[in-house]
């Protein structure tokens, strides 16, 4: 989880960066305040639409993991059942075995307790 944590600092920091770099560099261009103002607008504008186009993106990517997370949970709750029912058959089974081993040996008991 620190591994996720630390890249997200770092993206962070590097797009306050980016944006940092992006103002001093149109602060201190050779150009008028109404042309410096202008591509500030553009770039703002530019920026907002590739946020929005990549927020987009994240999120049909965490549909889209939440949607293999809930389908591959359903397979194993599937096989789990699955393998419950199993194991509830073997132990019936064994239940049974054990029963009339039991059965067996008292009916052997009874017949030798008889005889003698």
């Amino acid at each position: 989880m620190s591994e996720r944590d630390e890249f997200g600092a770092f993206l962070v920091g590097f797009i306050v960066g980016g944006l940092t770099g992006a103002v001093v560099a149109l602060l201190f261009a050779p150009q008028s305040g109404e042309e410096t103002r202008a591509l500030i607008k553009d770039k703002s504008i530019e920026l907002r639409d590739k946020a929005q186009v990549t927020t987009e993106e994240a999120l049909a990517r965490a549909e889209q993991l939440a949607a293999d997370a809930r389908l591959r949970a359903e397979e194993l709750t599937k096989e789990a059942r699955t393998r419950a029912a199993e194991l509830a058959s073997e132990v019936r089974e064994r239940g049974k075995s054990a029963v009339e081993a039991v059965r067996k040996t008292k009916k052997s008991d009874g017949n030798s307790e008889a005889s003698a």
